[in-house]
C-alpha cells in the first residue's frame, strides 16, 4: 500500500453500531463478482455476449488480486489491526476470500467448458484443441508458429548460470519438461518458455484453412503442440501454461518527490514485478512442477488456481469483436439526443438558454465533444479548463484540447496521474499537452481529482460567460458508449463561480472557499450528506413523510452507514441502489427494517452516483462524481452537484431512479447477511431499467 494510500484512510467514526452490523468489503467484492458471472450464465443473453461477460469475471478477478488481495498479504504480513468497520482480522478476510475465489474460478471455467464453448461451437465459432487439428490446419499452424512465434521465444533452460526469470505480471508463460541432454551436457530437465505480450493469445485461422469462417486456436495450443522444436535433440515430457499475478498498487510517496511524472514514469515499470499474490496453472500441470512453480514464487496451496482452459481468459474478450454474427449479440443502437440538440446546433446559444441534461450511453456523448471543438475554433473563447481521471490512449477530447493550445487559447488541464491502470495514458498525454502550450496540473497532493468538470470562459457582449459541463462520469468516448451516466451542461452563473473556486483550488494555493451550489471532498461533501440525512431522519420522528434514494456503485463509509441505520430506526425509508459492494446490513429488525437495497446488473455497466431527499416534499436531486466511501469523502477531490431544473430534476429521477427500483429482470435483492437473490417477474411484466430507457433515449429512424 502506497504511504498517500495509508495517509487518506479515515478512521472509523463514532456510528454507535458494533462491527457485526457492518459487512466485509472483499468478500463484498467477491460478491459483485458472482453477480457479473451470472450475467454468462443467463441463456437469455446473446451467446457472444455471454463469453464477454465471462471474461469481464476474468478481468475484475486479476483487479482483485493485484490490489484487494494483495493489500490483505501485505496486512498480514505487517501484522496489522483489523481497519475497516466490520474488524475482520486480515488472515480471517484472506481464508474466507480464498475458499470463495476459488468456488468462483471453478464456475467460472465450468461454464466455460460445458455450456458456452459447446454452445459457439454449435453456432460454427470454435476455439480448436490439437487433437482436432486436419492435416491442412496442423500444417498452417507450425508454419505460423516458425515464422512468427519461435523467432521472438527465448527459451530459459534452469541451472546455476540460468536462474529462475523473473516472471511478468499477468504474463503467459511455460513450464517444459523435458529428458536428455544438450549440446552442452547439461541435463537440468526444466525450461522457462515466457510468450512475449506482442503474441496475440488467440489466433484466428485463415477460411480458406479452417474451412469455416470463424475458427480459433489459443496461443497455449500452438506452443503445446510445437515447443519441441525449441529444444533440438531433447525429449519433451509435459508443457504446462502458468499465469502470476503480482501486487500492482504503485508506491510513489508524493510529498517526497519533487516531480510526480518523472517519479511515476520511473515506477510504472516495477508494477510488472511487484510481490506475488496468485498463480494459475494448466489443471493439467503436474504435482512436481506445481510445486516447484510454488517454491519459487513462495506462495502456498490456498494461492494456487488450476484452470481447465487457458490461464489468460481475459484475454480472450477481444473475440465477440472478431466474429461478425449481429445475431450473437446486444442489438446495436444509435444513441439519441435530446430534442433541445439539432445536429451542428450552435451549444452555447443552447446552453444559454437553459440547463441540458444527457444520460449515456442512452444518449450521445456527441455534444460534450462538440463543445469543446466549437470552443476550440471559436475566437469568442478566451479559456477552457477541465479535469481528466480516465480518458484512454485515444480520445476525441484530447485532441480538441491539443487543437485549442494550438489556436492560443488559454487551456489548463488537471490531470490526475495516479488513475489506477492509466497512469501511462495519462502521462504521454500530459507530454502532448505541454507540448502545444497547455497548462498541465497534477491536483493535489494526497488526494486524487476524481471531480469530472470541463469549463469554457467565453467574451460576450455583457463580458465573460461561463459555461460548464459536470457528469458523473469520465472523459472517455469509449466508455460513454457502455458506461450509464448522466451529464449536466449549464451556464447558471452561481455553479460556473463554483466550478471556477475548485479549479483555482487545484491549479493554485489558497484556503477552500465556501461554494453556492456545489459539495465538494474532501470539505463539504461527507457532512453535507449526513445531514441531508439528518433532516429526513428528525422529518421521520416528527411523524412526517421522509425518504431517501440513491444509487451508486459502492456504498462503505461507516458514518454514512450509521446515519442510514438512524434514519431507518426512525421510519425513514430508504432505497438504494448499489452496483457493487455494499458494507451495510438492509432488513435486519430494529436496525435497517426500512432499507431496501438491490443492484442491477445488465448490459450497461451501473455507474451513475444519484442521491434523492424528499426534503419535505421539495425533492432535492444530487449527481456526483463519488460513491459513499471513505476514499471519496476524504482521499479524493469529488464534486457533488444538484440539478436545479425542476423539468431534468424529474428526468433524473424518472430516468435515473425509478426505472431501477422496478428492475424485475436484472436486478437482484440483498439480504441483511449479504448474500443476494436475483428478482424474477414471475406472472408479471417484465422490465428491464436498461430496455426501458434504450427504448425511451435512444436515436429511432424518423425521430
Amino acid at each position: 500500500m502506497s504511504t498517500a494510500t495509508r495517509r487518506n484512510r479515515r478512521a472509523p467514526g463514532r456510528t454507535g453500531f458494533p462491527p457485526e452490523h457492518y459487512l466485509n468489503r472483499e468478500l463484498g467484492l467477491l460478491s459483485f463478482n458472482r453477480r457479473v458471472l451470472a450475467q454468462a450464465e443467463n441463456p437469455q443473453h446473446p451467446l457472444l455476449e455471454r463469453l464477454r461477460f465471462l471474461c469481464i469475471v476474468s478481468s475484475n478477478l486479476d483487479e482483485f488480486f493485484e490490489i484487494r488481495v494483495a493489500g490483505l498479504q501485505a496486512e498480514i504480513e505487517a501484522g496489522s489491526a483489523p481497519v475497516s468497520p466490520d474488524q475482520m482480522r486480515a488472515e480471517q478476510v484472506y481464508r474466507q476470500v480464498a475458499r470463495e475465489a476459488h468456488e468462483l474460478v471453478a464456475r467460472q471455467y465450468e461454464l466455460l467448458n460445458s455450456e458456452i464453448m459447446p454452445s459457439l461451437e454449435r453456432e460454427g465459432i470454435r476455439f480448436l484443441r490439437r487433437s482436432q487439428f486436419t492435416p491442412q490446419q496442423a500444417e498452417w499452424i507450425r508454419g505460423h508458429f516458425m515464422r512468427e512465434v519461435m523467432p521472438v521465444l527465448t527459451p530459459i533452460g534452469l541451472d546455476p548460470a540460468h536462474p529462475f526469470p523473473r516472471v511478468l505480471n499477468k504474463s503467459l508463460n511455460f513450464a517444459v519438461e523435458l529428458e536428455g541432454k544438450d549440446a552442452f551436457g547439461r541435463n537440468s530437465g526444466i525450461a522457462i518458455v515466457q510468450a512475449p505480450r506482442v503474441l496475440p493469445r488467440v489466433i484466428r485461422l485463415p477460411q480458406a484453412v479452417a474451412g469455416a469462417e470463424c475458427d480459433f486456436v489459443f496461443l497455449s495450443s500452438v506452443m503445446h503442440e510445437h515447443v519441441g522444436e525449441l529444444f533440438s535433440g531433447m525429449k519433451v515430457l509435459g508443457c504446462y501454461q502458468f499465469r502470476l499475478t503480482r501486487n500492482s498498487d504503485l508506491f510513489v510517496d508524493e510529498e517526497e518527490v519533487k516531480d510526480l511524472r518523472a517519479a511515476l514514469r520511473g515506477e510504472l515499470p516495477q508494477r510488472h514485478f511487484g510481490d506475488e499474490v496468485r498463480l494459475e496453472v494448466a489443471d493439467s500441470c503436474s504435482p512436481q512442477i506445481t510445486a516447484f512453480l510454488l517454491k519459487q514464487f513462495m506462495l502456498d496451496e490456498e494461492d494456487l488456481y488450476r484452470v481447465d482452459g487457458p490461464v489468460n481468459l481475459a484475454r480472450v474478450i477481444s473475440v465477440p469483436d472478431w466474429v461478425d454474427r449481429p445475431d450473437l449479440k446486444f442489438p446495436q443502437f444509435r444513441p439519441g439526443l435530446p430534442e433541445r440538440i439539432e445536429p451542428e446546433c450552435d451549444l452555447f446559444e443552447l446552453i444559454r438558454g437553459g440547463d441540458v441534461l444527457l444520460h449515456h450511453p442512452y444518449q450521445s456523448f456527441q455534444p460534450v465533444i462538440g463543445l469543446l471543438q466549437q470552443a476550440a475554433r471559436d475566437p469568442a473563447v478566451a479559456a477552457i479548463k477541465m479535469t481528466v481521471y480516465r480518458t484512454g490512449s485515444e480520445s476525441a477530447l484530447m485532441e480538441e484540447l491539443i487543437s485549442a493550445a494550438r489556436s492560443g487559447k488559454e487551456v489548463t488541464v488537471v490531470l490526475e496521474l495516479l488513475a489506477r491502470f492509466d497512469e501511462e495514458a495519462n502521462i504521454n498525454w500530459a507530454q502532448r499537452l505541454e507540448e502545444v502550450g497547455a497548462h498541465v496540473v497534477y491536483g493535489v497532493v494526497g488526494h486524487k481529482t476524481h471531480a469530472k468538470m470541463m469549463m469554457v470562459v467565453r467574451r460576450e457582449g455583457d463580458g465573460l460567460r461561463r459555461y460548464v459541463h459536470l457528469s458523473t462520469g469520465n472523459y472517455h468516448p469509449r466508455t460513454a458508449r457502455i458506461y450509464t451516466d448522466f451529464g449536466l451542461f449549464t451556464a447558471n452563473e452561481d455553479i460556473g463561480n463554483d466550478v471556477a473556486q475548485v479549479f483555482m483550488q487545484l491549479t493554485g494555493l489558497g484556503r477552500a472557499t465556501e461554494l453556492t451550489h456545489l459539495l465538494q471532498s474532501p470539505f463539504t461533501l461527507h457532512k453535507e450528506m449526513l445531514r441531508a440525512i439528518e433532516t429526513e431522519t428528525a422529518a421521520a420522528a416528527a411523524g412526517r413523510e421522509a425518504r431517501i434514494t440513491a444509487k451508486m456503485n459502492a456504498l462503505l463509509e461507516p458514518e454514512v452507514i450509521g446515519a442510514l441505520y438512524r434514519a431507518s430506526q426512525a421510519g425513514v425509508q430508504i432505497d438504494l441502489v448499489v452496483r457493487g459492494v455494499c458494507a451495510l446490513r438492509p432488513g435486519v429488525a430494529g436496525l435497517s427494517d426500512n432499507i431496501r437495497v438491490r443492484s442491477v446488473i445488465g448490459r450497461f455497466l451501473e455507474h451513475t452516483r444519484i442521491f434523492l431527499f424528499h426534503n419535505g416534499g421539495d425533492p432535492r436531486v444530487y449527481l456526483s462524481s463519488a460513491d459513499w466511501m471513505g476514499r471519496n469523502f476524504f482521499g479524493r477531490v469529488e464534486v457533488c452537484f444538484p440539478v436545479l431544473d425542476p423539468v431534468l430534476r424529474r428526468r433524473v429521477i424518472d430516468e435515473g431512479l425509478q426505472p431501477y427500483l422496478e428492475d424485475n429482470s436484472y436486478a437482484w435483492s440483498m439480504a441483511g447477511d449479504g448474500s443476494y437473490d436475483r428478482l424474477v417477474s414471475g406472472s408479471g411484466e417484465a422490465v428491464s431499467a436498461q430496455a426501458r430507457l434504450l427504448e425511451q433515449l435512444a436515436h429511432k429512424p424518423g425521430r
